[in-house]
């Protein structure tokens, strides 16, 4: 079995240190402040979820700095393991929006209609 295969607790900060890629990046202070990320996309997804308000520029923002730093690959493989997967149908038109997926990924995940119309406007 391949270390990678599947990501869990253990694994997952080495697999974040082995796909980052931040020539800028001076001490390892910077790499974690790019992990948590990850925690502000989710909280931005709860906040969506418990008062109906998306943080479209926001949330754009993170995803953006999480694909440049870990890759497009990686970081949908750690956000498919860090976000719970109910968030998937609003990060599915993001995902579109920045061509992080091909068409024919997460096909049989809806996407939420208001996220697609946030995306519109920009």
């Amino acid at each position: 079995m391949k270390l990678f295969e599947t990501l869990d607790e253990e694994n997952f900060v080495l697999f974040a240190a082995k796909n980052y890629y931040n020539p800028s990046c001076i001490d390892a202070e910077e790499f974690y402040q790019d992990l948590k990320r990850f925690k502000y996309i989710k909280r931005l997804l709860t906040k969506y979820e418990e008062t109906g308000k998306l943080s479209t520029n926001l949330l754009l923002n993170h995803l953006v700095v999480v694909f440049n730093v870990f890759g497009f690959d990686s970081g949908l493989r750690m956000l498919e393991y860090k976000i719970e997967f109910k968030y998937m149908t609003v990060l599915k038109p993001f995902f579109i929006y920045l061509k992080a997926i091909p068409n024919d990924k997460y096909v049989g995940i809806p996407m939420d209609s208001y996220a697609i119309e946030e995306l519109r406007k920009l």
